[in-house]
């Protein structure tokens, strides 16, 4: 299903670039800005089984972006510049605003030194316990069981469930069906039970994960010190927030606040939502996130920034440069604002 997804928007915004439709709707649907979202930043893997694929980019396709916005004449700002445009309704120039989510070490290795190219600074919003060493990053530990494993045994539902994983189409497929199943249990700790079973079973070491590719509260102290370098909170745990008693939401994200306002001795006023879809945050979680004293909060819905979103800023879009779609060509289509619109049926502002 996901490479039947993958193939539909490839073919949309290839249609977009080659019909130059993304020329007509630009001055419609491009806003006055947009927020970039991103992960990982590093070299291409040549393994045939990639699931988070989507989750990395690599440095040239970053300076590919960066060169192409700079070339438009397309101001790159920081999320406190985005809330004061947005609330003082500054709209001469269009902006961009790079943010990239959890707190990945290659963000600095990598990432870093491409901005600096272009003087431009970006938003890096760091899950607490990430940072601490003890987070679980079930997405990726998933994809090395699957990727060390001919077959998995698991239960579902009551039911007993063996996946062939034996090629990469069929690792592909059980990564989807269990990434699906995963995401849909009641909460973390349920995911947590879940994929230390899986981990345990097939060898993965799942607390090495964590430590071996986020940053530390040391390493984030020297990053944090860059001036292009801002730092956001994305909770304690990355829990699906929708899932949690208000009192537990409010906690995951005060809390990641006050942790990382303590050790890197700074205010943090920006959050982005874990998972960020319309199953991970919506009307309960914008006000919880503004009641909780941040200026701005970002999700995963994808979208241009409109004037109206200063209405909705704990409730702004982002447009995600995929791994999937690593195209220069693609790259006006993107900032013309036409894909988002499509994939939202034309609405310009999707914050309930």
């Amino acid at each position: 299903m996901n490479q039947f997804r993958n193939t539909v928007i490839r073919a949309g915004l290839e249609a977009l670039y080659f019909s130059r439709a993304h020329h007509l709707l630009r001055p419609i649907f491009a806003g006055v800005g947009a927020i970039f979202m991103l992960h990982h930043v590093r070299a291409g893997r040549d393994a045939a089984f990639q699931p988070n694929r989507h989750l990395e980019i690599t440095p040239e396709f970053l300076r590919s972006m960066l060169s192409h916005l700079r070339t438009q004449g397309i101001d790159i700002v920081t999320m406190d510049e985005v809330h004061q445009r947005l609330t003082e309704r500054h709209f001469a120039r269009r902006f961009a605003c790079f943010t990239l989510d959890d707190g990945y070490r290659d963000n600095r290795d990598f990432a870093l030194p491409v901005l600096r190219e272009f003087d431009a600074p970006c938003t890096v919003y760091v899950a607490s316990d990430f940072a601490e060493g003890s987070g679980r990053l079930w997405w990726i530990a998933l994809e090395m069981v699957i990727a060390k494993a001919s077959r998995i045994d698991v239960e579902i539902g009551g039911t007993a469930v063996h996946l062939d994983t034996t090629t990469a189409a069929a690792k592909q497929a059980a990564f989807d069906r269990l990434h699906t199943w995963l995401r849909g249990l009641p909460g973390e700790f349920d995911v947590q039970r879940e994929m230390t079973a899986l981990c345990k079973r097939h060898g993965i070491d799942e607390a090495a994960i964590c430590p071996s590719l986020c940053m530390s509260w040391d390493e984030l102290k020297t990053f944090a010190d860059d001036p292009l370098i801002s730092i956001g909170a994305h909770t304690i745990t990355h829990c699906n927030l929708a899932q949690q008693t208000e009192a537990n939401a409010t906690h995951e994200m005060a809390t990641s606040r006050a942790r990382i306002e303590g050790v890197l001795q700074r205010q943090i006023l920006h959050l982005a939502y874990p998972y960020g879809d319309r199953i991970a945050a919506g009307a309960r979680e914008f006000a919880l996130a503004r009641a909780s004293g941040f200026k701005t909060a970002v999700t995963t819905r994808p979208g241009m920034v409109f004037p109206e979103n200063a209405r909705h800023l704990t409730a702004l879009p982002r447009v995600s440069l995929n791994g999937n779609y690593q195209d220069a060509r693609i790259l006006p289509v993107l900032t013309s604002g036409a894909a988002t619109a499509m994939w939202n049926g034309f609405r310009r502002v999707d914050a309930a």
